[in-house]
């Protein structure tokens, strides 16, 4: 049973400190929820994940604007969901502010179909794979896989220098080929055809 209260007290003013309490609750849970949304946004800009990447990818140099203004050229292959990109990404981040007047950083998202004729070109089958471009944009030497900042830096100075670089596989001299466009079916005998059947 609720007692009784005398009729001098107003309606009103019966539990001011429920009332006053419930406020500040309700104004500290509304605190408590801003700041930990900003932490949350803070903390994903902040990354080294797949934001980061696009960023980069988006500040970094088009191949087209790489391959005519006469610097040499990092030319970065990776994706987003890559986890050795991500770890690499903070360190690369730092290269290409440190490198940014002496060499193009291009980075080309392998799930981007656009980028599939570069892919074959360099034969990408293993990311993150670099590409390390001369002046004359020729490719000089590849490297595939996680690399350490200090081993990347090591590459640049080189490049930039016009030396030979101390931690890459030489891709050498290639011959150009060009895929023969015909409408002509292949033989069935073919060995290299995949259709080849069993002659009995």
């Amino acid at each position: 049973m609720t007692p009784n209260l005398p009729d001098s007290v107003p309606a009103s003013s019966k539990k001011p400190e429920t009332t006053n309490g419930i406020r500040i609750r309700n104004f500290v849970i509304a605190l408590v929820a801003i700041a930990l949304g900003v932490a949350l946004f803070l903390g994903l800009k902040t990354e080294t994940g797949s934001a980061s990447l696009e960023t980069q990818a988006v500040e970094s140099t088009p191949l087209e604007v790489a391959l005519s203004n006469d610097k040499p050229t990092l030319m970065e292959f990776y994706a987003n969901w890559c986890t050795a990109c991500q770890a690499m990404s903070k360190d690369l981040s730092e290269l290409k502010q440190q490198y940014a007047t002496k060499v193009n950083f291009v980075m080309l998202n392998v799930d981007n179909s656009k980028w599939l004729p570069e892919i074959l070109n360099y034969r990408v089958d293993g990311i993150p794979h670099f590409v390390f471009l001369g002046a004359n944009g020729q490719a000089i030497a590849q490297t595939i896989g996680e690399q350490p900042r200090p081993v990347l830096e090591a590459d640049l100075e080189a490049l930039v220098a016009n030396l030979p670089l101390p931690y890459t596989q030489d891709s050498g001299q290639i011959s150009t080929f060009e895929v023969p466009i015909s409408s002509t079916k292949t033989s069935q005998d073919d060995p290299r055809s995949h259709g080849a059947q069993v002659q009995q």
